[in-house]
């Protein structure tokens, strides 16, 4: 895997692309370290594109509502906006019938989609949650996937309790976050 990622680094550097090389080298990182299985990696990220599919074919889903599927060890967190209960509860539906496999954790909340600000307000709280991460030297960052929805934090991931704890704690000390959502998988320490 390390020969793969790094055969992949050379070619993205002799093309003068060192920002991608970094992404993939972070990316591939991630991968090694992480508590899944290579298989059930690709089967999430798979279901997280069946999911975006699934929910633009209802064009009334597409249109009224702002919401999204996340994927992690074949649990469903979904989140975002819809208007009223009767399209939330559609959205759901239609991921339940996908039978991706784990639990499906409905966080869409009633009210109008976010807008392009909040939206935009949300991935910079994404950003200063992980860059204070990756400045806590006892905490794994590449164990912790961090997703904002209108100034909620959302914190998924296979780690142990005290990793989970320290996520949280790095988390909710961070400046626009509102409210912290664990949907956690917990493991044994080694």
């Amino acid at each position: 895997m390390i020969k793969a990622v790094f055969t992949i680094a050379i070619l993205f550097l002799l093309q003068g692309c060192a920002g991608v090389v970094m992404v993939g080298a972070v990316g591939g990182a991630k991968m090694v370290n992480d508590e899944r299985s290579m298989s059930t990696q690709i089967s999430d990220t798979n279901a997280d594109f069946e999911i975006t599919s699934a929910l633009s074919k209802h064009e009334d889903i597409h249109n009224q509502t702002n919401i999204t599927g996340v994927v992690l060890n074949s649990n469903v967190l979904m989140i975002g906006q819809s208007p009223n209960s009767m399209l939330r509860d559609k959205a759901v539906k239609v991921v339940q019938e996908l039978e991706i496999g784990g639990k499906l954790h409905n966080q869409i909340r009633i009210g109008n989609p976010t807008s392009f600000t909040t939206r935009s307000n949300d991935t910079w709280i994404t950003t200063k949650v992980k860059t204070r991460m990756l400045n806590e030297s006892k905490l794994d960052v590449t164990r912790v996937k961090v997703v904002t929805e209108n100034g909620e934090v959302f914190l998924l991931g296979l780690i142990a309790r005290d990793q989970a704890d320290l996520a949280v704690e790095v988390t909710r000390n961070t400046s626009g976050v509102r409210k912290v959502i664990k949907v956690f998988e917990y493991i044994e320490p080694e």
